[in-house]
């Protein structure tokens, strides 16, 4: 993997009563602040149930703050939506379009995450095309809802153990406080939701987490 995959990804909360179109403009501004948009990415998630035009609308405002920064910006599960707003690639779970079809969707350049939770997984994803994966949840969270149980750090490592040159990044119930170790343990990347978008300093947060991992 190209070491300067962001070691950030920013999820955006887009539950009712949040902004996350200035959690954003927060988590770029302090990216830029510390000279390394390089290592930040902007995971764009939607409710399931906020219509695709609204998808489409938060994401091209959050492409129009990435790209002149100079970072990354990917959309979850609406592979359609992250084309027409031409964002840099998306991320799929476990009941979104398969790896091999979502990449056959997004062309062999787009940034491509997959979701999974161990090592027979993780090669499958790799082999299908997948760009980097997103393993967890590796800590309790509240952010989603039906998660299965927490891997924890060595179960994450051994995912990322698994496929050599592939990032993995260690998602659910990450803090500032247990971020490093995650990296520590083997992932490549830590992302985060309620860390950034419930912070009363949004962008102080993200400078804080970007300070912290190595």
């Amino acid at each position: 993997m190209d070491p300067g995959f962001p070691c950030l990804h920013v999820i955006t909360d887009a539950r009712p009563g949040r902004d996350p179109l200035a959690v954003v403009v927060a988590a770029v501004a302090a990216a830029e602040r510390l000279g390394l948009v390089n290592r930040l990415a902007i995971q764009v998630r939607v409710e399931d149930d906020a219509t695709d035009r609204d998808a489409y609308a938060l994401t091209t405002e959050v492409v129009a703050e990435c790209r002149p920064a100079g970072v990354l910006c990917l959309v979850n599960d609406r592979l359609h939506v992250a084309l027409a707003a031409d964002a840099d690639g998306a991320h799929v779970g476990a009941d979104d379009l398969p790896v091999a079809a979502a990449r056959k969707v997004l062309g062999p350049r787009a940034v491509l995450g997959a979701t999974c939770r161990d090592e027979v997984a993780a090669r499958s994803a790799v082999r299908a095309g997948a760009t980097y994966l997103g393993v967890g949840p590796a800590f309790a969270t509240v952010t989603k809802s039906g998660l299965p149980d927490p891997l924890g750090p060595a179960k994450i490592g051994a995912v990322a153990r698994s496929v050599p040159g592939t990032a993995v990044v260690a998602i659910g119930g990450v803090t500032l406080h247990n971020a490093a170790g995650l990296i520590a343990a083997g992932a490549a990347a830590v992302a985060v939701v309620g860390a950034v978008a419930t912070a009363a300093d949004p962008g102080e947060a993200v400078a804080r987490l970007l300070k912290a991992l190595p």
